[in-house]
């Protein structure tokens, strides 16, 4: 068996520490053995002679984790080596959409969508119609639901300068969304590179799950990456708390698009 480092977050030489088992890909911790308090080891079940028990940080997990990995077992896409997530159909994750117990969060980076260009939405927005809650929209209506229930649902987009013609339609398309209950906000595409954003599309749900877009040249979601692991959940949160303190509700922004022509 051969253990390679991977990281640790004690200081002169002193545990934890985590390692992975290179032929395997489990994970081997070094720490304190846990001795007390007495109650927490009378909590534990099914105890063999040959275990023993160590406290984790959890800051040493979130730091070091290997990504497309969780203990215990495979995540839904997940490949079965236990590697990089197999590529799904989006189809196969939609039932996250009403699954989640209290936030939903989106970040969009493409400068157009094949989905919303085939959509009966786009021949009204050329014609400059205007758009608000829309009970006959199933999106509109689980949005609704779910934010009746005290569940947020949220997105943040990037936009160019000056924003395409996609970006134009989510932005007239968007006060629709917002009237239905999702908060979405805006940011210069611009700000977005400065704050060090990713440069792909993602939905987080309840902060533990996230799934990840392929989209090909055509702006057609090819499929999704399900994502569980500590390294790339910590940084889809970072991610999303940096781009929720920039951005700017729809409605506001899109006055600031209209007042730059």
């Amino acid at each position: 068996m051969t253990l390679r480092f991977i990281g640790t977050t004690s200081e002169h030489g002193n545990c934890p520490t985590l390692y992975e088992v290179v032929e395997t890909g489990d994970l081997v911790v070094q720490g304190g053995r846990l001795t007390d308090p007495p109650e927490h080891l009378a909590q534990l079940q099914d105890v063999k002679d040959s275990e023993t028990f160590v406290v984790v940080p959890r800051e040493l997990l979130t730091r070091f984790a290997p990504p497309g990995r969780r203990a215990g077992r495979r995540d839904a896409g997940e490949g079965v080596d236990g590697g990089v997530p197999d590529l799904i159909p989006f189809d196969e994750i939609t039932h996250l959409f009403t699954d989640f117990e209290h936030t939903a969060w989106r970040l969009e980076t493409q400068r157009g969508y094949a989905t919303e260009r085939d959509s009966p939405n786009w021949a009204r927005f050329q014609n400059g119609e205007t758009f608000e809650y829309d009970p006959a929209s199933p999106w509109h209506a689980g949005v609704r639901k779910q934010t009746e229930e005290g569940k947020r649902i949220e997105r943040v987009r990037l936009v160019d300068d000056p924003p395409t013609e996609g970006q134009r339609f989510l932005l007239a398309t968007g006060l629709g969304n917002v009237a239905a209950g999702e908060d979405i906000r805006n940011l210069w595409r611009a700000d977005a590179a400065r704050l060090g954003l990713p440069d792909f599309d993602f939905w987080l749900f309840d902060s533990r799950t996230v799934v990840k877009f392929v989209i090909d040249e055509n702006d057609v979601t090819v499929g999704v990456h399900v994502l569980e692991d500590a390294e790339t959940v910590v940084r889809a949160c970072q991610a999303r708390d940096a781009a929720l303190h920039f951005a700017v509700p729809t409605r506001e922004f899109q006055a600031q698009v209209a007042s730059a022509r």
